[in-house]
């Protein structure tokens, strides 16, 4: 039996989880002595409404492979593989503790931990692929393939409404962050190779949008896509981006979703992004 398995910085559609059967492994938040799990006792709503209160960002932090080993071992029974799919390992040590994990379980069970270089909705277009594929039949090593095909070709830029987080996090001064704000400024970030990158800063909001569409349209042509437009406590402007984002590709499929709080800790409310993939085989998801 395949298990499929990915951490709480991706993201999926309400309903996804169940009729996928992917199993989350959470991610925790610190406050002060407060040690929160990431979907069992602080929600979306109750994160933002904890940092509004605090003027303080959680600090993320991922399972050890003590923890991740207890996962896998609750879901699976001995012989099974279990599918284990994470942050790109550029951007958090989830994977190295999965890896460590699946040492761990050697010999009870086949743990493949698998990097993928993503993270957001293309964990969760990820595992779901891997899914439909296992249930029409696929082997292992053809899922994989697939797996290696996405992750070459996938493309995710996000466009920041403001560095506050940022600065809270300590991850930016607060002088830049003020300047920032008052020259409306909105910073865009893409993933490279797996890594995070400033790539432009652009006056206003309105321009932001329209400049992470147009960096995902140079991205992907006109091939056929899946899409996944994320926000951070922002539904209306996420659904006015998918609206847009509907137009300019060439999409199969678009869904909407909300970014993970173990992501929104870092970009913040208001954050919007874009996340796509071409189809390998057209007559196949």
């Amino acid at each position: 039996m395949l298990h499929i398995v990915m951490d709480g910085s991706g993201d999926m559609p309400p309903g996804w989880a169940a009729k996928y059967d992917i199993v989350m492994v959470p991610i925790y938040l610190h406050v002060g002595d407060q040690t929160f799990t990431q979907g069992v006792d602080l929600s979306d709503e109750g994160f933002y409404r904890l940092v509004d209160e605090t003027q303080t960002i959680p600090k993320t932090a991922v399972p050890s492979p003590s923890q991740c080993a207890a996962v896998y071992r609750r879901i699976a029974s001995p012989g099974d593989t279990i599918l284990s799919l994470h942050l790109s390992s550029k951007l958090s040590h989830m994977y190295a503790s999965a890896v460590q994990a699946a040492h761990e379980v050697a010999g009870e069970l086949n743990v493949i931990a698998y990097d993928t270089y993503s993270g957001s909705t293309g964990l969760g277009y990820m595992c779901r692929d891997a899914r439909l594929l296992e249930r029409a039949g696929a082997p292992l090593p053809s899922i994989l393939q697939h797996l290696d095909f996405i992750k070459a070709n996938m493309h995710i830029v996000f466009t920041v409404d403001s560095l506050e987080y940022a600065r809270l996090s300590g991850r930016v001064k607060a002088l830049q962050a003020t300047l920032t704000s008052l020259l409306s400024i909105k910073p865009v970030i893409v993933l490279r190779d797996g890594a995070l990158d400033l790539s432009d800063r652009v006056r206003t909001r309105q321009k932001a949008l329209t400049y992470i569409i147009d960096t995902m349209c140079r991205q992907v042509g006109d091939r056929l896509v899946n899409v996944a437009v994320v926000h951070a406590r922002a539904p209306e402007a996420g659904q006015a981006l998918l609206e847009r984002v509907r137009q300019a590709l060439n999409c199969k499929e678009i869904v909407l979703t909300n970014l993970s709080i173990a992501v929104s800790a870092h970009l913040g409310p208001g954050t919007v992004g874009i996340v796509a993939y071409p189809i390998e085989d057209p007559t196949r998801t």
